[in-house]
């Protein structure tokens, strides 16, 4: 059968799987499933409170209504990102709405010790962000796409990016966009996760963020960013990613 005479869920179904490597959870609609009889474990890295939860909330929340043990680490408390309030006061502000977002979820916040718009791509700090994700054992890992307007957003890709390559427990690795086009520069996703079933427990999540006019950008940016991501899909609303593999049957250019 060709492409163009099959149903689009299924092309789209075939197309993702034929790629390789995804974990269970992100091929179209499939839930996510236990690996060898255990429930998964699932982290999330951000450079901001309200990162992990516009990225890829919506999957975040399918994956611990299925029973899954999820994890946000969150890079920073958010400390410059209240005009007109001290570093001090605004990690306060924030990470108590981060703390109600991930309740919302049914996710674990943790907190890797940086600060908003001073973050560091260094040793120590690679090797502080490796220990505090190896903590968790972690089964499927997400950050920010590593090409960013935001500096504190490819910090968060890199570090996580060296935790991955020198981590020797094997896990899969994605990237969540948070505003293509504007922030998220040239994404080019491979796998998605419909979100109907969660998308109000995202923008619940994200209107938390009251310091950051959560409900505003949620209308402005990600809604409509879910609802392009479901047309491609099929569906209501979904979620986008891009795997990272190191398999090296993945990803070969043409001609080799």
């Amino acid at each position: 059968m060709a492409a163009s005479d099959m149903p689009r869920r299924e092309f789209l179904t075939e197309s993702t799987a034929a790629l390789g490597g995804l974990t269970p959870g992100l091929l179209v609609t499939e839930q996510p499933q236990p690996v060898a009889g255990r429930p998964l474990s699932v982290v999330c890295v951000g450079a901001h409170p309200d990162d992990p939860e516009s990225g890829c909330g919506g999957t975040l929340a399918r994956y611990a209504a299925s029973g899954h043990r999820v994890t946000n680490i969150y890079l920073t408390r958010g400390e410059a990102g209240i005009s007109g309030k001290s570093h001090q006061e605004a990690a306060a502000i924030r990470t108590a709405e981060c703390e109600a977002a991930c309740k919302i979820l049914g996710v674990k916040p943790l907190f890797a010790g940086q600060t908003d718009g001073a973050t560091e791509v260094n040793r120590d700090r690679a090797k502080a962000l490796a220990t505090l994700l190896s903590e968790q054992e972690p089964d499927v890992v997400f950050t920010h796409w590593p090409i960013d307007t935001h500096p504190d957003h490819q910090a968060a890709s890199l570090l996580t990016i060296r935790a991955y390559l020198g981590s020797a427990r094997r896990f899969l690795l994605y990237f969540f966009e948070v505003n293509s086009g504007s922030q998220t520069l040239g994404f080019a996703p491979t796998a998605y996760v419909d979100i109907p079933a969660t998308r109000a427990k995202k923008k619940e999540a994200l209107f938390a963020h009251h310091s950051q006019n959560g409900e505003q950008i949620y209308r402005q940016h990600h809604e409509i960013m879910e609802t392009f991501r479901g047309r491609e899909l099929g569906v209501a609303a979904a979620e986008a990613f891009a795997q990272l593999a190191r398999d090296s049957r993945q990803g070969r250019l043409p001609g080799f």
